[in-house]
């Protein structure tokens, strides 16, 4: 393992390994997505993603990481983030759930998150869904190189959610990652191009736009974890790991 002044640069053999965590990691959240249904529960869907990341060899990232009991965070509607599984209350048609998870493999942390409809949703909803998911893919494919500068990041997700008309979270953050879930360089959803670290060959960030269909503002609920809308607003979450290589970016997870 190698850092350079302020990051963790990975070998071949390092980027083999976190491509595989990043397979598993893409699997389960794949699989998971699959059962979410009426009627179901965020403490069901976390067994499930559990037992799948056991049973490909990976060790789940979020459970116990500064005490968090899931391996899933499962946000629900205007939960923003960190939701914690739970048996109730059941989801519901309409709902809107983020499964956010990470894979530990060969001791190395990888981090990604959908957000899904429960059933027939509302179409500005989805539309919504769509917009952030499509603003991720879009920021990976136009700007996320060797050589860009995390304000490059930032500005271009936050200049394309304000385009939606959506409410870009400034208190959430993407992040590196590597031998520890989250480490230099944060990558906020705001910022102005030309600033910040430029990113080297060999790292690998999370990258993850972090939006609600009101107002921006949020809370965290008493159990300390959960972060909310304070206007009750429904929020999505999409999160990508993108190793950095010579050829471009590479989405591992």
């Amino acid at each position: 393992m190698a850092y350079t002044d302020t990051c963790q640069i990975f070998d071949a053999k390092q980027q083999d390994s976190l491509r595989h965590g990043g397979a598993i990691l893409r699997d389960c959240l794949k699989y998971v997505a699959g059962l979410v249904k009426p009627g179901i529960s965020t403490l069901e869907l976390d067994a499930a993603a559990e037992e799948f990341i056991v049973s490909r060899g990976g060790v789940p990232a979020f459970k116990g990481y500064h005490g968090f009991p899931g391996t899933l965070c499962t946000s629900v509607n205007d939960q923003v983030v960190h939701g914690i599984p739970s048996a109730g209350p059941l989801l519901k048609i309409g709902d809107i759930i983020s499964l956010d998870g990470g894979v530990i493999f060969d001791n190395l942390y990888t981090d990604a998150c959908v957000t899904v409809g429960v059933g027939e949703i509302d179409p500005k909803i989805r539309s919504f869904l769509v917009f952030v998911s499509e603003t991720l893919e879009n920021v990976i494919g136009e700007v996320v190189k060797a050589g860009a500068k995390v304000g490059d990041i930032s500005s271009f997700i936050e200049k394309s959610l304000q385009r939606g008309g959506f409410g870009v979270v400034r208190t959430l953050t993407g992040h590196g990652l590597g031998d520890t879930l989250h480490q230099f360089p944060d990558v906020p959803n705001v910022g102005k191009a030309g600033t910040g670290f430029t990113l080297p060959v060999g790292t690998m960030i999370a990258i993850e736009p972090i939006a609600t269909m009101g107002r921006p503002d949020v809370y965290t609920a008493r159990d300390n974890w959960t972060v909310l809308t304070k206007d009750k607003s429904v929020a999505c979450h999409f999160e990508h790991s993108i190793l950095i290589t010579e050829s471009g970016p590479e989405i591992v997870a």
